[in-house]
This record gives C-alpha cells, sequence and structure tokens, in this order.
C-alpha cells in the first residue's frame, strides 16, 4: 500500500516528486527542471500581462460549464505553454488538470503551467498510463477540469486514444481547444511548442461538445482529430497568420 500511495503521490503532486521515472535523474537534472520550469513561468507571466486574447466559443461551451457541465478538454501538445490563458484570461473558475508525460521535457511544462493554476498528472501510453487514468478519474470527482494533449513524444498533431477512454470512463463529451499565436517562436521540443511574443495575439477556438459512446473507440477518436485539426485551424485563420 506504501508503494501505490507513494506512486500516485509523485503522479500527481505538483513538485517533481521522486518515483520510479525519476530515479534516474541527477542532481542536475533535477535543477534543470526547477529553475527552467521557474523560468519559463517568469517569461510568460511578463508575456502574458502583454498579449490580446481573443476567443471563439460557438457552441456555448463556457456558458455550460459555468451551469456546471463539465467536459473532457483536448488540445494539441504545443499549446500547452498557451493552454493557462483559458483560466487566465477566458474563464477562472476552470480548475485544469492535464496530463502530461513523465520525461523531462514534459515536466517541465508542468512545472511551468502549475504556477497558473493548471495541475498536472503525469502518465502516457508507454509510461503509466493507468496510473495517469485513476489520477484524472480521481480529479473529474473532485470537480477539476481535464485536459488530455497529444503525446507524449510524437508523432505529432495526432489524437490519442487516451482522450477517448477517459471521455468514455467519466461519461464526458470531449471539446477540443485550437491554440494559435502571432508573432511567436517554437521551442526544440518534440512537439515544438508554441511561445508568443510579447505585445502579440492569441485566438482561442473551442468545439461543440463530441459524445463519445460505448463501442465507438475509432469512430470517436477520428472526430476529435478532426475537431482538433479544425479549430487549430479556425484559430490560425483568425489571426491571418500561418503557423505551422
Amino acid at each position: 500500500m506504501t508503494a501505490v500511495a507513494g506512486s500516485s503521490a509523485a503522479r500527481d503532486a505538483a513538485g517533481a516528486a521522486d518515483s520510479p521515472f525519476r530515479r534516474h535523474w541527477t542532481w542536475r537534472d533535477r535543477a534543470l527542471v526547477g529553475v527552467a520550469g521557474w523560468a519559463i513561468a517568469t517569461v510568460l507571466r511578463v508575456v502574458y500581462a502583454t498579449l490580446r486574447v481573443r476567443w471563439s466559443d460557438p457552441h456555448g461551451v463556457l456558458e455550460a460549464h459555468a451551469a456546471g457541465t463539465h467536459v473532457v478538454w483536448a488540445t494539441w501538445h504545443d499549446g500547452i505553454l498557451l493552454l493557462p490563458l483559458m483560466k487566465v484570461r477566458v474563464r477562472p473558475a476552470l480548475r485544469p488538470r492535464v496530463v502530461l508525460s513523465w520525461h523531462r521535457d514534459g515536466e517541465i511544462a508542468a512545472q511551468a503551467v502549475r504556477r497558473f493554476g493548471v495541475m498536472a498528472s503525469r502518465g502516457s501510453a508507454t509510461r503509466g498510463w493507468l496510473g495517469a487514468v485513476r489520477g484524472l478519474l480521481a480529479a473529474h470527482a473532485r470537480g477539476e477540469d481535464l485536459v488530455i494533449p497529444d503525446g507524449p513524444r510524437g508523432p505529432r498533431h495526432r489524437a490519442q486514444e487516451g482522450v477517448v477512454q477517459v471521455a468514455r470512463a467519466t461519461h464526458l463529451p470531449v471539446v477540443a481547444i485550437g491554440i494559435a499565436a502571432a508573432p511567436m517562436r517554437r521551442l526544440p521540443t518534440w512537439d515544438r511548442l508554441m511561445l508568443p511574443r510579447p505585445f502579440g495575439r492569441i485566438v482561442l477556438v473551442l468545439s461543440a461538445p463530441i459524445p463519445v459512446e460505448r463501442g465507438q473507440g475509432a469512430q470517436a477518436l477520428a472526430a476529435v482529430e478532426s475537431a482538433l485539426e479544425a479549430t487549430a485551424r479556425q484559430a490560425t485563420e483568425s489571426l491571418g497568420a500561418c503557423v505551422p
């Protein structure tokens, strides 16, 4: 029981707690994660204050959320550093919990976004996914908002089965979040993380809720991927920019 509890605490901890996946880290790895997460959050806090943020919610998802209706949020992994804007600038009442992988880049992102009230559960299809699902179900029971990006290391911009599994387990529909920024730069990570430039423009587009019925795994996953592609394209077109 102690080992299970320890693994659960590491998976959902705010900080880079010890776990079987981190025990091989050197002190330099741990220092890098902490410092990099803090540095990115500091930069984002300054940049966020200068951004012009617009959002499109033609299907009334945020209004329904205010009335107590929850969904499973899906987004592309390259927008993770812009995801906190959903809470900071769009709907402060959101309590996002995002699934991020156990590897170092994922932990740096987790340390950055938690400073804006976005918590993380660690897990991926190859490392600890069952534990991540358990953590998400517990978070759902606490009223938190579940966010599942593609990942953990690719292929880039391909929806993963996990979002359908969680939606089916929680009996919630999926809503895709399309995110675009201009001007911005991309970090040299597998997903080419977007980092907005100061005084830039951000657009977030929300899809219609996508129901996930039993026995419709492949069909629902295709619908989620299509919605992710469509909302990202709409956000990019709204900016009048070409975002690769």
